[in-house]
Protein backbone atom coordinates (compact mmCIF):
# COMPACT_ATOMS: atom_id res chain seq x y z
CA UNK A 1 0.00 0.00 0.00
CA UNK A 2 1.22 3.30 -0.86
CA UNK A 3 0.02 7.15 -0.69
CA UNK A 4 -0.46 9.02 -3.80
CA UNK A 5 -0.69 12.35 -5.10
CA UNK A 6 -3.26 12.29 -8.22
CA UNK A 7 -3.69 15.53 -9.82
CA UNK A 8 -6.54 15.53 -11.65
CA UNK A 9 -8.54 13.65 -9.95
CA UNK A 10 -11.89 15.05 -11.25
CA UNK A 11 -10.56 14.62 -14.86
CA UNK A 12 -11.16 11.90 -17.08
CA UNK A 13 -8.11 9.64 -16.37
CA UNK A 14 -7.27 10.63 -13.03
CA UNK A 15 -10.88 9.72 -11.50
CA UNK A 16 -10.39 6.44 -13.32
CA UNK A 17 -6.43 6.10 -11.78
CA UNK A 18 -8.04 7.45 -8.86
CA UNK A 19 -10.50 4.66 -8.18
CA UNK A 20 -8.30 1.84 -9.52
CA UNK A 21 -5.38 2.72 -6.47
CA UNK A 22 -8.28 2.85 -4.16
CA UNK A 23 -9.50 -0.31 -5.14
CA UNK A 24 -6.29 -1.64 -4.88
CA UNK A 25 -5.51 -0.39 -0.99
CA UNK A 26 -3.64 2.99 -1.58
CA UNK A 27 -4.32 6.07 -0.41
CA UNK A 28 -4.95 8.47 -2.83
CA UNK A 29 -4.87 12.34 -2.49
CA UNK A 30 -6.62 13.71 -5.09
CA UNK A 31 -5.76 17.12 -6.37
CA UNK A 32 -8.23 19.33 -8.89
CA UNK A 33 -8.84 22.90 -8.74
CA UNK A 34 -12.33 22.25 -10.92
CA UNK A 35 -11.59 24.68 -13.61
CA UNK A 36 -14.62 25.77 -15.88
CA UNK A 37 -12.72 24.56 -19.56
CA UNK A 38 -15.67 21.92 -19.69
CA UNK A 39 -18.53 21.16 -17.78
CA UNK A 40 -17.80 21.18 -13.78
CA UNK A 41 -20.80 19.24 -12.76
CA UNK A 42 -19.57 15.90 -14.63
CA UNK A 43 -16.53 16.91 -12.91
CA UNK A 44 -18.25 17.16 -9.56
CA UNK A 45 -20.04 13.50 -10.60
CA UNK A 46 -16.53 11.93 -11.25
CA UNK A 47 -15.18 12.73 -7.79
CA UNK A 48 -18.65 12.11 -6.04
CA UNK A 49 -17.81 7.92 -7.32
CA UNK A 50 -14.46 8.79 -4.82
CA UNK A 51 -15.56 10.92 -1.74
CA UNK A 52 -16.31 9.09 1.12
CA UNK A 53 -14.22 6.53 -0.29
CA UNK A 54 -11.50 5.05 2.76
CA UNK A 55 -7.95 6.37 1.87
CA UNK A 56 -9.49 9.63 -0.29
CA UNK A 57 -9.04 12.99 -0.01
CA UNK A 58 -9.54 15.96 -2.57
CA UNK A 59 -7.90 18.64 -2.35
CA UNK A 60 -9.28 21.69 -3.99
CA UNK A 61 -5.87 23.69 -5.57
CA UNK A 62 -4.01 24.89 -8.66
CA UNK A 63 -0.82 23.66 -9.70
CA UNK A 64 0.44 27.10 -9.72
CA UNK A 65 0.09 27.06 -5.93
CA UNK A 66 3.46 27.40 -5.44
CA UNK A 67 3.21 27.30 -1.44
CA UNK A 68 -0.09 25.86 -1.46
CA UNK A 69 1.80 22.72 -3.29
CA UNK A 70 4.98 22.82 -1.23
CA UNK A 71 2.71 22.63 1.80
CA UNK A 72 1.16 19.49 0.26
CA UNK A 73 3.95 17.37 -0.16
CA UNK A 74 5.45 18.43 3.11
CA UNK A 75 2.33 17.37 5.14
CA UNK A 76 1.48 14.63 3.22
CA UNK A 77 4.63 12.77 2.28
CA UNK A 78 3.57 11.19 -0.68
CA UNK A 79 5.36 7.50 -1.92
CA UNK A 80 4.29 8.18 -5.07
CA UNK A 81 2.68 10.76 -7.64
CA UNK A 82 0.62 10.83 -10.80
CA UNK A 83 0.30 14.11 -12.61
CA UNK A 84 -2.73 13.90 -14.75
CA UNK A 85 -3.64 17.88 -14.33
CA UNK A 86 -2.91 20.31 -17.48
CA UNK A 87 -5.01 22.21 -19.58
CA UNK A 88 -6.19 20.13 -22.28
CA UNK A 89 -6.48 20.67 -25.79
CA UNK A 90 -4.74 21.30 -29.24
CA UNK A 91 -7.17 23.89 -30.59
CA UNK A 92 -7.89 25.86 -27.43
CA UNK A 93 -3.77 26.33 -27.02
CA UNK A 94 -4.20 28.31 -29.91
CA UNK A 95 -6.45 30.87 -28.93
CA UNK A 96 -5.72 30.62 -25.02
CA UNK A 97 -1.97 30.13 -24.68
CA UNK A 98 -1.13 31.54 -22.06
CA UNK A 99 -3.38 29.54 -20.06
CA UNK A 100 -0.50 26.52 -20.84
CA UNK A 101 2.09 28.07 -20.31
CA UNK A 102 0.97 28.40 -16.38
CA UNK A 103 -0.84 25.08 -15.72
CA UNK A 104 1.02 22.56 -17.79
CA UNK A 105 4.69 24.00 -16.92
CA UNK A 106 4.50 26.45 -14.28
CA UNK A 107 2.29 23.72 -12.50
CA UNK A 108 4.66 21.62 -13.19
CA UNK A 109 7.92 22.33 -12.18
CA UNK A 110 5.67 23.24 -8.76
CA UNK A 111 4.96 19.41 -8.60
CA UNK A 112 8.68 18.91 -9.48
CA UNK A 113 10.29 20.93 -6.86
CA UNK A 114 7.51 19.18 -4.49
CA UNK A 115 8.82 15.51 -5.17
CA UNK A 116 12.25 16.79 -4.88
CA UNK A 117 12.09 18.41 -0.94
CA UNK A 118 9.78 15.18 -0.42
CA UNK A 119 11.70 12.62 -1.86
CA UNK A 120 9.15 11.29 -3.58
CA UNK A 121 9.99 7.13 -5.00
CA UNK A 122 8.35 7.98 -8.06
CA UNK A 123 7.26 10.63 -10.50
CA UNK A 124 4.44 9.54 -13.43
CA UNK A 125 3.53 12.08 -15.73
CA UNK A 126 0.94 12.41 -18.55
CA UNK A 127 2.83 13.36 -21.91
CA UNK A 128 0.31 13.18 -24.90
CA UNK A 129 0.81 11.76 -28.45
CA UNK A 130 0.89 15.33 -29.55
CA UNK A 131 4.40 15.64 -29.11
CA UNK A 132 5.58 13.77 -32.01
CA UNK A 133 4.25 16.95 -34.13
CA UNK A 134 5.11 16.55 -37.67
CA UNK A 135 6.68 13.22 -37.80
CA UNK A 136 5.44 11.08 -40.45
CA UNK A 137 7.46 7.98 -39.30
CA UNK A 138 4.88 5.36 -37.99
CA UNK A 139 3.65 3.83 -35.43
CA UNK A 140 5.47 6.52 -33.54
CA UNK A 141 8.20 5.24 -31.69
CA UNK A 142 9.48 7.05 -28.39
CA UNK A 143 12.75 6.21 -29.71
CA UNK A 144 11.93 8.98 -32.36
CA UNK A 145 13.46 12.86 -31.40
CA UNK A 146 9.93 14.67 -31.25
CA UNK A 147 11.06 18.31 -31.69
CA UNK A 148 8.42 19.52 -34.03
CA UNK A 149 5.55 20.41 -32.30
CA UNK A 150 2.69 21.64 -33.98
CA UNK A 151 0.88 23.35 -30.93
CA UNK A 152 1.68 24.65 -27.62
CA UNK A 153 -0.40 21.98 -25.95
CA UNK A 154 2.35 19.98 -27.56
CA UNK A 155 5.26 21.76 -27.03
CA UNK A 156 4.06 21.86 -23.52
CA UNK A 157 4.21 18.07 -23.22
CA UNK A 158 7.61 17.94 -24.51
CA UNK A 159 8.54 20.74 -22.41
CA UNK A 160 7.61 18.75 -19.45
CA UNK A 161 9.42 15.59 -20.40
CA UNK A 162 12.60 18.05 -20.60
CA UNK A 163 11.89 19.55 -17.24
CA UNK A 164 11.14 16.07 -15.93
CA UNK A 165 14.58 14.40 -17.21
CA UNK A 166 16.38 17.21 -15.71
CA UNK A 167 15.39 16.49 -12.19
CA UNK A 168 15.51 12.85 -12.42
CA UNK A 169 19.55 13.54 -13.98
CA UNK A 170 20.22 16.50 -11.09
CA UNK A 171 18.40 15.21 -8.08
CA UNK A 172 18.07 11.34 -9.06
CA UNK A 173 13.69 11.33 -8.75
CA UNK A 174 12.48 8.68 -10.55
CA UNK A 175 9.86 9.94 -13.30
CA UNK A 176 8.41 8.38 -16.21
CA UNK A 177 6.19 10.08 -19.06
CA UNK A 178 3.29 8.60 -20.42
CA UNK A 179 2.56 9.54 -24.11
CA UNK A 180 -1.09 9.00 -23.94
CA UNK A 181 -3.11 8.22 -27.43
CA UNK A 182 -7.00 9.57 -28.15
CA UNK A 183 -8.40 8.31 -24.54
CA UNK A 184 -12.05 7.81 -24.50
CA UNK A 185 -14.39 6.20 -23.12
CA UNK A 186 -17.30 6.25 -20.35
CA UNK A 187 -16.93 9.61 -18.14
CA UNK A 188 -14.84 10.72 -20.78
CA UNK A 189 -14.33 14.74 -21.90
CA UNK A 190 -17.14 16.48 -23.43
CA UNK A 191 -15.00 18.14 -26.14
CA UNK A 192 -13.42 14.84 -26.85
CA UNK A 193 -14.94 13.80 -30.62
CA UNK A 194 -16.82 10.48 -29.13
CA UNK A 195 -18.95 13.30 -26.82
CA UNK A 196 -19.41 15.70 -29.12
CA UNK A 197 -20.48 13.27 -32.47
CA UNK A 198 -22.75 11.15 -29.65
CA UNK A 199 -24.17 14.66 -27.84
CA UNK A 200 -25.19 15.89 -31.61
CA UNK A 201 -26.46 12.45 -33.25
CA UNK A 202 -29.21 12.19 -30.16
CA UNK A 203 -29.86 15.35 -31.00
CA UNK A 204 -30.26 15.31 -35.18
CA UNK A 205 -27.46 17.81 -35.49
CA UNK A 206 -24.44 17.38 -38.07
CA UNK A 207 -21.66 16.38 -36.55
CA UNK A 208 -18.00 18.79 -38.03
CA UNK A 209 -15.63 15.70 -39.59
CA UNK A 210 -11.92 17.49 -40.18
CA UNK A 211 -9.88 16.79 -42.57
CA UNK A 212 -12.92 15.73 -44.42
CA UNK A 213 -12.71 12.62 -42.56
CA UNK A 214 -9.33 11.83 -43.92
CA UNK A 215 -8.00 11.04 -40.26
CA UNK A 216 -6.49 8.36 -38.12
CA UNK A 217 -6.09 7.52 -35.14
CA UNK A 218 -5.25 5.08 -32.23
CA UNK A 219 -7.92 5.56 -30.19
CA UNK A 220 -7.31 3.82 -27.09
CA UNK A 221 -9.59 2.60 -24.19
CA UNK A 222 -9.92 4.87 -20.59
CA UNK A 223 -9.57 1.00 -19.09
CA UNK A 224 -6.30 0.02 -21.05
CA UNK A 225 -5.08 3.16 -20.34
CA UNK A 226 -5.40 2.85 -16.38
CA UNK A 227 -4.26 -0.21 -16.36
CA UNK A 228 -1.05 1.07 -18.21
CA UNK A 229 -0.60 3.66 -15.88
CA UNK A 230 -0.61 1.32 -12.51
CA UNK A 231 1.60 -1.11 -14.18
CA UNK A 232 4.34 1.71 -14.77
CA UNK A 233 3.70 3.28 -11.54
CA UNK A 234 4.70 0.33 -9.60
CA UNK A 235 8.11 -0.02 -11.91
CA UNK A 236 10.09 2.20 -11.20
CA UNK A 237 12.63 3.21 -13.61
CA UNK A 238 16.18 2.34 -13.36
CA UNK A 239 19.62 4.67 -15.28
CA UNK A 240 19.94 2.69 -18.41
CA UNK A 241 23.41 1.21 -18.36
CA UNK A 242 23.52 0.91 -21.94
CA UNK A 243 22.84 4.58 -22.72
CA UNK A 244 25.60 6.48 -24.88
CA UNK A 245 25.78 10.18 -25.62
CA UNK A 246 26.72 9.89 -28.74
CA UNK A 247 23.93 8.42 -29.83
CA UNK A 248 21.51 9.25 -27.04
CA UNK A 249 18.17 7.08 -26.79
CA UNK A 250 15.27 9.97 -26.24
CA UNK A 251 13.18 7.63 -24.13
CA UNK A 252 16.18 6.50 -21.46
CA UNK A 253 19.07 7.78 -19.67
CA UNK A 254 21.71 7.83 -17.57
CA UNK A 255 19.15 9.01 -15.08
CA UNK A 256 16.19 7.20 -14.05
CA UNK A 257 14.05 8.51 -16.54
CA UNK A 258 11.51 6.59 -19.19
CA UNK A 259 8.99 7.46 -21.99
CA UNK A 260 6.58 5.01 -22.86
CA UNK A 261 3.62 5.17 -25.05
CA UNK A 262 0.02 3.76 -24.05
CA UNK A 263 -2.24 3.35 -27.40
CA UNK A 264 -3.91 0.58 -28.68
CA UNK A 265 -1.23 0.08 -31.04
CA UNK A 266 -3.86 0.34 -33.96
CA UNK A 267 -5.06 3.15 -36.26
CA UNK A 268 -8.86 3.65 -37.08
CA UNK A 269 -10.15 5.76 -39.70
CA UNK A 270 -11.87 8.52 -38.28
CA UNK A 271 -15.28 7.47 -41.10
CA UNK A 272 -15.10 3.65 -39.67
CA UNK A 273 -14.92 5.17 -35.99
CA UNK A 274 -18.35 7.10 -36.99
CA UNK A 275 -19.55 4.05 -38.64
CA UNK A 276 -18.89 2.18 -35.47
CA UNK A 277 -20.97 4.69 -33.57
CA UNK A 278 -23.98 4.77 -35.92
CA UNK A 279 -24.32 1.39 -35.50
CA UNK A 280 -23.91 1.88 -31.54
CA UNK A 281 -26.77 4.36 -31.40
CA UNK A 282 -28.61 3.45 -34.18
CA UNK A 283 -28.29 6.78 -35.71
CA UNK A 284 -27.09 7.65 -39.08
CA UNK A 285 -25.33 10.57 -38.71
CA UNK A 286 -24.83 13.95 -40.63
CA UNK A 287 -21.48 15.02 -41.23
CA UNK A 288 -19.94 18.55 -41.85
CA UNK A 289 -17.50 18.25 -43.60
CA UNK A 290 -14.48 20.86 -42.97
CA UNK A 291 -10.45 21.24 -43.41
CA UNK A 292 -7.94 20.61 -41.20
CA UNK A 293 -8.03 22.35 -37.90
CA UNK A 294 -4.30 24.69 -37.32
CA UNK A 295 -2.30 22.63 -34.86
CA UNK A 296 -3.68 18.84 -35.85
CA UNK A 297 -2.03 16.34 -37.40
CA UNK A 298 -4.05 13.53 -40.17
CA UNK A 299 -2.73 10.42 -38.43
CA UNK A 300 -1.21 8.64 -35.51
CA UNK A 301 -0.21 5.54 -34.34
CA UNK A 302 1.33 4.10 -31.18
CA UNK A 303 4.28 1.61 -31.11
CA UNK A 304 4.03 0.09 -27.47
CA UNK A 305 6.87 -2.56 -27.92
CA UNK A 306 8.34 -1.04 -24.51
CA UNK A 307 5.31 -1.01 -22.69
CA UNK A 308 5.13 -4.55 -23.14
CA UNK A 309 8.79 -5.17 -22.71
CA UNK A 310 8.96 -3.61 -19.60
CA UNK A 311 5.59 -4.05 -18.35
CA UNK A 312 4.18 -6.84 -20.04
CA UNK A 313 0.78 -4.82 -20.98
CA UNK A 314 -0.63 -4.22 -24.13
CA UNK A 315 -3.83 -2.53 -25.05
CA UNK A 316 -6.94 -4.54 -26.49
CA UNK A 317 -10.42 -2.84 -26.37
CA UNK A 318 -11.95 -2.73 -29.18
CA UNK A 319 -13.62 0.21 -30.98
CA UNK A 320 -16.94 -1.27 -30.91
CA UNK A 321 -16.35 -2.62 -27.78
CA UNK A 322 -15.00 0.57 -26.13
CA UNK A 323 -17.69 3.07 -28.12
CA UNK A 324 -20.55 0.59 -27.07
CA UNK A 325 -19.85 0.96 -23.32
CA UNK A 326 -19.46 4.87 -23.94
CA UNK A 327 -23.20 5.11 -25.36
CA UNK A 328 -24.49 2.87 -22.32
CA UNK A 329 -22.87 4.99 -20.26
CA UNK A 330 -24.13 8.43 -22.24
CA UNK A 331 -27.34 7.27 -21.89
CA UNK A 332 -27.57 6.48 -18.20
CA UNK A 333 -25.74 9.79 -17.20
CA UNK A 334 -27.63 12.11 -19.43
CA UNK A 335 -31.09 9.90 -18.83
CA UNK A 336 -31.73 9.89 -22.71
Amino acid sequence: MAKVLVTGAAGFIGSNLSGRLLDRGDTVVGLDNLNSYYDVNLKKARLSRLEGRDGFLHVNMDLEDRNGIAELFAKEKFDMAVNLAAQAGVRYSIDNPLAYVDSNMVGFAHLLEGCRHSKVKHFVFASSSSVYGANTNMPFSVHNNVDHPLSLYAASKKANELMAHTYAHLFRIPVTGLRFFTVYGPWGRPDMALYLFTKAMLAGEKINVFNNGKMRRDFTYIDDIVEGVIRVLDKIPAPNPNWDSDKPDPATSKAPYRIYNIGNNKQVDLMSYIRALEESLGIEAKMNMMEMQPGDVPATWANVDDLVADVGFKPQTTVKEGINRFVEWYREYHKI
